[in-house]
């Protein structure tokens, strides 16, 4: 039985669209993000199935997707599940990146649109609420990028628009030229480069922040211990080149505290870096990308023990 928790909405950017605190991140249904070489693996269909039926049961309704997650693959498992529950939960979807090896990547006009149609086929609706840039094109004008979407905001095909993985340069340009909602971007107590330049930018320009990756690919969880084989199956032994760099002495000494605080206050490791995400009052969402049902119980430990201030700042420190 999945505990029900009780989520917060925040105003996505200046939109009338209403975030919530958690969305459930659909990357690893029918693949492992956008990576070709892994499209067919990932969480099956009756695993996913299982995720999103304790996600919606917890009072998770928005989902969070992309074309190229699983070479389409995501995108059709949301929808099918849709289908067969009879319901309709808030969708993120993003395009940029290829859908299968050698295939076409980008931001025209044209793809976009393209990219669009194909995504509402494989989800089953009319349209989706939020539609990212999936990337940065250096290869397209943004005010081309921009004017797609505007167009797709104006037709109703999508409720509003944003860019993910777009350093403080880039957002400030595709703010110079259009209106976008929010920003996707990876961070958490290990990933923090948004801090200093890209989460003031956002606050004074009233764009949400959404968080993926708040638990560093598993390295928030405890599952990677000093000296230790990683995991059989898990992203250290599939996908380790973003989380090389955590392979540090200095990132264990940091975990092994993290584990000690988080005992302190009868939570996991997971749940507390949680909290620490959504202590940070420019985050709007975090974009939770669990595996398996009961991997959501650190969702309930962190809206269930806010952290204060001052210990938000502990943690920070402790992380450098």
């Amino acid at each position: 039985m999945t505990t029900h928790a009780e989520i917060e909405s925040r105003p996505l950017g200046a939109t009338r669209t209403e975030a919530p605190r958690i969305m459930l991140g659909c990357g690893n249904f029918g693949g492992v993000g956008s990576a070709p070489r892994f499209f067919g693996q990932g969480q099956s269909e009756d695993e996913a199935f299982a995720l999103m039926d304790a996600a919606w049961e917890m009072g998770i309704t928005w989902f969070d997707t992309a074309d190229a997650y699983g070479g389409g693959r995501s995108e059709a498992a949301i929808g099918r599940w849709c289908r067969s529950r009879a319901v309709r939960p808030q969708i993120t979807t993003k395009t940029y990146n290829p859908m299968a090896s050698g295939a076409d990547r980008g931001l025209s006009r044209e793809r976009i649109e393209r990219q669009l149609a194909a995504s509402l086929q494989r989800l089953g609706v009319d349209r989706v609420d939020l539609y990212l840039a999936h990337e940065f094109d250096p290869h397209v004008p943004l005010e081309e990028t921009v004017g797609a979407f505007d167009g797709l905001v104006a037709s109703g095909a999508v409720g509003a628009y944003g860019v993910s993985n777009f350093n403080a340069r880039q957002l400030q340009a595709a703010a110079a030229v259009g209106a976008p909602a929010c920003v996707q971007n990876s961070f958490s107590l290990l990933e923090r480069a948004d801090e200093p330049v890209l989460l003031p930018l956002c606050e004074e320009r009233g764009i949400a922040y959404l968080a993926f990756g708040p638990l560093a690919g598993g390295w928030l969880t405890g599952k990677y211990r000093r000296g230790a084989a990683f995991p059989a199956g898990s992203r250290m032994t599939q996908r380790p080149e973003p989380y090389e760099d955590f392979l540090r002495d200095d990132v264990f000494d940091a975990l092994e505290t993290l584990e000690r605080l988080a005992a302190g206050r009868g939570i996991s490791m997971a749940g507390l870096a949680l909290a620490w995400l959504l202590a940070e009052p420019r985050v709007t969402s975090a974009v939770v990308g669990p595996t398996r049902p009961e991997h959501l119980q650190p969702v309930v430990e962190a809206l269930s023990h806010p952290l204060e201030p001052d210990e938000r700042d502990h943690l920070s420190r402790v992380f450098g």
